[in-house]
């Protein structure tokens, strides 16, 4: 049974949707791939925040055709074609595919689309091995906590030489005034 009109919009507002939301979209050949496989792609993506949509090129097409963001995607659209959208972890997205292209076998990398630039596989790779989110905020914690604790210490090393330096007044006072009465006792001499 084929697709209706109405059913067809659907499709493409769903497209849209989900493309208004993603960072990444990028584009796979699904072709040998059975269902329990597109299953298992789609349980992998899930924990990123990406969906994989097995859709028709022309729907997509259509999806993206007044969108200049995602507009590039149009040069990967021929034979069977699955689009992951991903809208949170896009180096979880692209590790997950990563993982489950080796695993299978069965899928081909085409392209990929990022705010409106056209990405290869080695591009998309390269994302992949940037620092997630979560890293790149536990670095970020690491050097303020760092810099807070090398504040305190400062702040209190303040006292702490004024105290020396208070202290060190009536010794060093003992020493002037004895080097005073030595010289005067060498000039009286």
């Amino acid at each position: 049974m084929g697709r209706t009109y109405k059913n067809k919009g659907t499709v493409i507002t769903d497209l849209k949707g989900h493309l208004g939301e993603a960072q990444l979209a990028f584009v796979i050949d699904y072709q040998g791939l059975t269902v329990a496989d597109i299953t298992d792609l789609r349980c992998r993506l899930r924990p990123t925040g990406s969906v994989c949509k097995v859709t028709k090129n022309t729907l997509m097409r259509i999806a993206v055709e007044e969108n200049e963001t995602w507009k590039p995607i149009t040069e990967f659209l021929k034979g069977s074609s699955a689009f992951i959208l991903v809208k949170d972890d896009v180096g979880g997205a692209i590790r997950a595919y990563q993982s489950f292209k080796k695993d299978t076998k069965k899928t081909e990398f085409r392209g990929g689309v990022m705010q409106g630039q056209a990405l290869d596989e080695s591009q998309v790779k390269a994302i992949a091995d940037l620092p997630s989110k979560e890293e790149l905020m536990g670095q970020l914690a690491g050097t303020i906590n760092l810099l807070a604790t090398k504040l305190a210490v400062g702040i209190k090393e303040v006292p702490s030489s004024v105290g020396r330096g208070i202290n060190e007044v009536p010794s060093s006072l003992g020493r002037v005034i004895n080097a005073i009465a030595n010289k005067k006792e060498g000039d009286v001499a």
